[in-house]
């Protein structure tokens, strides 16, 4: 059976198509609205949500049933686990700390990666832009969407470990291996911080995921591309024969949202951090929009 191709430039990368019926709005067309209910219905994203749910609990009867004699003392950032069980903000700064580097990236990549290539997997891509739905218009409301996902995600994942972790453990101060004891209020404030700066970071992930998604139409490539080449970036870091060419790597200022705990707070490698995450993310999702306005599409 012969493949249908949607050109580009034939009226599906934006503007009116010629012989448009009359009242035809190229940008009323996907409403955000229901993209999100759409991605809400999928099995992934409920899975990826309800773990995110799920995994402060884990932790929570980890640490209840665990050894007192567990060394979880050591290394740079390891007496974070000894302040977790001493207050609800320190549970979630904990929580935070086990996942950042790893888990929200995969579920980032996952909302992120899945965006045009699991359309193309299931041949319905070339159907949403025959609707006609402008090309430009169709991968920004995914974007918006995935990104609301990955937000919602992170809010998620602190807001059960705050909650589960408070009535555990109670409301107390703020502690770490960087700062002073804070009190509940401003350590709460310091944890919106710190998410912020994490949410900014992961864009990177965002970008890559999405460019990724638009290049392939495997899902699951453009998934597992983003992680890997996101780990690549971390190990590289960890070289330090590159010396200052290693703070150009995206995951260079990937822990910088340590100092948003120090006292007094530091925040030169945030600012360095935001700027990078910012511009390589702007890089990644114009390339992206290059690609897919451009690109034949056969499925």
């Amino acid at each position: 059976m012969a493949r249908t191709t949607v050109e580009p430039g034939t009226g599906d990368s934006g503007g009116t198509p010629s012989g448009a019926a009359a009242g035809y709005r190229p940008f009323a067309t996907l409403p955000f609205g229901a993209e999100f209910r759409r991605q809400a219905s999928r099995r992934r994203t409920q899975l990826a949500l309800g773990f995110l749910v799920l995994l402060p609990l884990i932790i929570l009867i980890a640490f209840q049933f665990g050894s007192d004699d567990d060394d979880n003392g050591r290394g740079e950032f390891g007496s974070l686990v000894e302040f977790a069980t001493s207050g609800g903000l320190n549970f979630t700064l904990f929580t935070l700390f086990v996942s950042a580097s790893f888990l929200l990236v995969v579920v980032v990549a996952l909302f992120c990666g899945d965006t045009v290539a699991s359309e193309a997997s299931w041949g319905s891509l070339r159907y949403l832009l025959a609707v006609p739905v402008p090309r430009a218009r169709l991968l920004a409301v995914k974007l918006l969407v995935a990104l609301t996902y990955s937000g919602m995600a992170l809010l998620l994942l602190a807001g059960t470990a705050l909650l589960l972790g408070t009535v555990r453990y109670g409301w107390e101060p703020l502690r770490s291996t960087v700062a002073a004891e804070l009190e509940p209020g401003e350590g709460l404030l310091r944890l919106l911080a710190v998410l912020g700066y994490l949410a900014v970071v992961l864009l990177v992930v965002a970008g890559l995921a999405v460019l990724l998604s638009v290049s392939t139409d495997a899902a699951l490539g453009a998934v597992g591309g983003a992680v890997l080449l996101w780990i690549l970036s971390s190990i590289l870091d960890q070289i330090t024969a590159l010396g200052v060419l290693r703070t150009f790597l995206p995951t260079h200022y990937s822990t910088a949202w340590l100092g948003l705990l120090s006292t007094p707070i530091q925040t030169d490698d945030v600012v360095r951090g935001a700027i990078s995450a910012i511009s390589y993310a702007t890089l990644f999702w114009g390339l992206a929009f290059w690609r897919f306005t451009r690109k034949d599409i056969v499925s």
